[in-house]
């Protein structure tokens, strides 16, 4: 699951992509936690790095099995879920629907 927050432009680090990992008890024991935590750290990076948005925090959250998900899959799902956010971001913002020719 991936979860993002645009960070206000006067606040700092304003031109960096900021990642937080997470992951419950429901993942698993410690070592599974921590397995899980580092597999979406090295998606994140793959990715993120790539295709992050300046001046956004990210929070991944594992779930049951990323532990044992393919790590090809982890990209892709991250990869997916990113391209969603920035649907939704796009959506919602009344100037990108302006200059599309969308309203007026």
């Amino acid at each position: 699951m991936l979860q993002a927050a645009f960070r206000p432009s006067g606040e700092s680090g304003g031109e960096t992509v900021r990642v937080g990992f997470t992951a419950s008890r429901k993942v698993g024991n410690a070592v599974l936690r921590n397995r899980a935590k580092r597999r979406l750290r090295a998606a994140a990076a793959a990715v993120l790095a790539r295709d992050g948005r300046m001046g956004t925090d990210y929070v991944l959250i594992a779930r049951a099995g990323t532990g044992e998900r393919p790590y090809a899959e982890l990209v892709r799902d991250l990869e997916t879920a990113l391209r969603q956010i920035d649907r939704r971001v796009a959506e919602a913002r009344p100037e990108s629907r302006s200059r599309s020719g969308e309203e007026g």
